[in-house]
């Protein structure tokens, strides 16, 4: 059915066929379907294919409002934006009706005055499933009246008495009628706010201040907390925990391989960039393992979680400085390199916070992480390899040194000095143009250093190793 060809009328609407559902009705019967056909449910979503999304399609089956139990950047606005796809393309609603109110069986006091002398020629128009989302953040200045409704002084002062339905403006979830509203922080909502919503979930209506109004609203309640707010501190009522039919746990990614796929989904991409970038598997691995590392860190508040955005960062980071050093240096490719990681001091210290208050222990803490990240990814692949003709060059007396602001043909003339680096390069670099040859080299120096193979130290901004 094309826009063109959609009915215009109640009357045309009930001859073309049409049978009224309700959102969970519909929303279940589109997942069906795409869950029949093989279709994504939730596409962009990683790391939740057999924990977090199962259990979404057995809420929505269920027609279960939600609510998405997690720590900061899990996904679970992102989730409760999508669920949106799950609607029909279009609904046919009453022209003009601020609740979107079905044609066939209106709810409102306007829209049943106009079935009444209208008829079927109750003009209709078509709502795209787009309109049919509504999503508040909440904060502590939110009222009733902004969510629910309240007397519209206007209407008021234009001559209708204060007993007509007619005078009351309707808040966000009225106006989301037929369509999916979402709350997120739902503890940070006042207990007031909270009471509130008790009709809506149990009973399917609203009640309007002292008004003898009810509108049987047709909405899928979604919201999502922080599980220390919604369990430990109180925050919540306990009559509106139980309303909620189904409390899903997301969860950060729990593999590395995840973690790398969301961050070259999120990460910023900017086309006309003048310098060609590339990335090494390894550097990946390494930004990845610092966050996973740091969610298992007994220094790092984990109520308050590490998210994903911290390896999102990260690498923008560190590629960022790739970059600036090939403009500097006049390099045509940039390659993040070991001597990039302390720049991610910047993107990391403001989204972690420590256990104490010691400012002085965050970077100590983070250079740790960073230790044992490059030491874990290194074992990792060179777990059995052999270093003894790299070692004894250096037992010889021979010295490395390396910098961030450091050409990469400078660095591939060193590494011919040193028996076997080549070969130990070519183990990790998949290209052999310099500036990868050169971040490959740091990564095997560092990697013998953590292992205590090598010694190490800084001399004005260059690192040596002897």
């Amino acid at each position: 059915m094309t826009k063109y060809s959609r009915p215009k009328t109640l009357g045309e609407l009930k001859a073309s066929g049409y049978k009224p559902q309700t959102v969970r009705e519909e929303m279940r019967r589109n997942l069906i379907a795409m869950i029949r056909e093989g279709k994504p449910i939730f596409p962009g979503i990683i790391g939740y294919d057999e924990t977090v999304i199962p259990q979404i399609e057995n809420a929505i089956i269920s027609g279960q409002d939600i609510i998405f139990l997690g720590e900061r950047g899990q996904a679970k606005s992102r989730i409760m934006r999508l669920m949106v796809n799950l609607l029909d393309e279009v609904i046919p609603y009453v022209k003009g009706c601020e609740i979107n109110d079905e044609p066939t069986a209106p709810i409102c006091k306007r829209c049943r005055d106009k079935l009444v002398k209208e008829g079927d020629s109750l003009e209709i128009d078509w709502l795209p499933r787009e309109e049919r989302y509504g999503e508040k953040l909440a904060t502590p200045d939110i009222t009733v009246a902004d969510l629910i409704g309240d007397i519209d002084p206007i209407k008021v002062a234009e001559g209708r008495y204060l007993s007509d339905e007619l005078t009351i403006h309707y808040g966000l979830i009225p106006r989301t009628n037929r369509g999916i509203f979402c709350i997120n922080e739902l503890p940070d909502l006042s207990e007031k706010l909270q009471v509130s919503l008790f009709n809506l979930m149990e009973e399917g209506d609203i009640q309007i201040r002292g008004y003898r109004v009810r509108l049987p609203l047709d909405i899928l309640l979604v919201a999502s907390a922080n599980p220390e707010d919604y369990t430990s501190r109180g925050r919540i009522i306990t009559p509106l925990k139980d309303r909620y039919g189904a409390q899903i746990r997301t969860h950060y990614p729990t593999t590395i391989e995840d973690e790398i796929a969301i961050v070259e989904q999120e990460r910023r991409r900017f086309p006309d960039s003048e310098v060609e970038e590339y990335v090494p598997q390894y550097m990946k691995e390494i930004i990845a393992e610092i966050t996973h590392l740091a969610r298992r860190s007994p220094e790092i508040n984990q109520r308050s979680g590490v998210s994903v955005r911290v390896s999102i960062a990260n690498y923008e980071t560190v590629l960022s400085n790739a970059i600036r050093r090939a403009v500097i240096l006049g390099e045509k490719l940039a390659v993040p390199r070991i001597s990039d990681l302390p720049y991610i001091m910047s993107s990391t210290c403001g989204k972690i916070e420590l256990e104490g208050f010691e400012d002085a222990r965050e970077e100590k803490t983070l250079d740790q992480l960073m230790k044992r990240a490059v030491l874990s990814t290194f074992n990792r692949y060179y777990r059995s390899y052999n270093f003894d003709d790299i070692v004894s060059r250096f037992n010889e007396g021979f010295s490395f040194e390396t910098s961030d602001t450091m050409a990469a043909e400078k660095y591939l003339r060193q590494a011919k000095g040193i028996g076997g680096m080549m070969q130990a390069v070519k183990v990790v670099a998949e290209s052999e143009r310099p500036e990868v040859m050169a971040s490959a080299v740091e990564f095997i120096l560092e990697g013998l250093h953590l292992n205590r193979k090598l010694n190490k130290e800084q001399v004005k901004g260059k690192t040596i190793y002897k």
